[in-house]
């Protein structure tokens, strides 16, 4: 793999991401702004970990009980197992994930991506969200996922970094617009619901990583056209939730999702 050049002195949100769930893969910088970060929202870390759950639930539903068997993952962050291509093979081997980050230590990491299992594929792409184009003609992603057949989408703890509602319309319209019925959509995003959620966004702001808190109506709006799967916009631990995620106290999370269908 060729080299790649770190930023080190400017945090990034997936290296902060990285170190509030307990990675090594950070430095000084991404330390300093997750401290203060923490400092006005206590609970992010017990809210990150909900979300990788979140993330785990999400994708066994769409590959256990919708039959999806191709995913696109698009703001992977730093590999943390279990990632998402070892949950949906769990389920079904032959499952195919396409992975997609712009940060250059997400790189670095990406062949723990990679690690397939025989039956199944993975591959990376080097991209950012808003290029849409650049992501759905790559060769990563035309040589592994079939779009005549349904694709998940999954866009975990990205959004709130798209703070423009007609920026994130047109990002998730041209996602979904080539893709089949019966394809998927998975979000989860910052919760303007919760004070330390709201908090957290201005951190994140003020450190140089323009970030927003959004409603539950205008999460569902990141939807429409699309049919919401039941619980429909919750916060991330009420979704489907397991014993550990039932247990944890609302005040505690700090982001809100759902997962919703392509019925046309």
């Amino acid at each position: 793999m060729d080299a790649v050049e770190l930023n080190v002195d400017v945090p990034h949100s997936a290296r902060i991401y990285d170190y509030l769930l307990g990675g090594k893969d950070n430095y000084t910088a991404d330390r300093a702004a997750a401290a203060s970060i923490v400092e006005a929202s206590p609970s992010l870390p017990v809210s990150m970990r909900a979300n990788r759950r979140y993330m785990v639930r999400a994708a066994r539903h769409l590959a256990q009980e919708r039959g999806i068997r191709q995913f696109l993952d698009i703001g992977t962050g730093i590999p943390t197992s279990p990632n998402l291509h070892e949950v949906v093979q769990q389920v079904a081997p032959q499952s195919r994930v396409v992975y997609v980050d712009n940060d250059p230590i997400v790189l670095v990491h990406a062949r723990a991506l990679l690690n397939t299992v025989p039956e199944g594929a993975t591959a990376y792409i080097d991209a950012d969200l808003r290029n849409v184009r650049a992501i759905l003609s790559a060769e990563e992603l035309t040589g592994t996922l079939d779009l005549t057949r349904p694709v998940a989408v999954s866009l975990i703890a990205i959004v709130q970094f798209v703070v423009d509602e007609d920026e994130v319309y047109r990002i998730i319209d041209a996602l979904m617009a080539p893709l089949p019925a019966g394809s998927a959509l998975a979000i989860s995003t910052v919760t303007a619901h919760n004070p330390q959620a709201v908090s957290a966004a201005q951190e994140y702001t003020a450190r140089g990583i323009p970030a927003k808190a959004r409603t539950d109506d205008e999460v569902r709006a990141l939807f429409r056209g699309l049919g919401l799967v039941e619980p429909g916009v919750t916060l991330v631990h009420r979704w489907r939730p397991d014993d550990e995620d039932a247990a944890v106290d609302d005040t505690h999370v700090q982001m809100s999702g759902g997962v919703a269908i392509k019925t046309g």
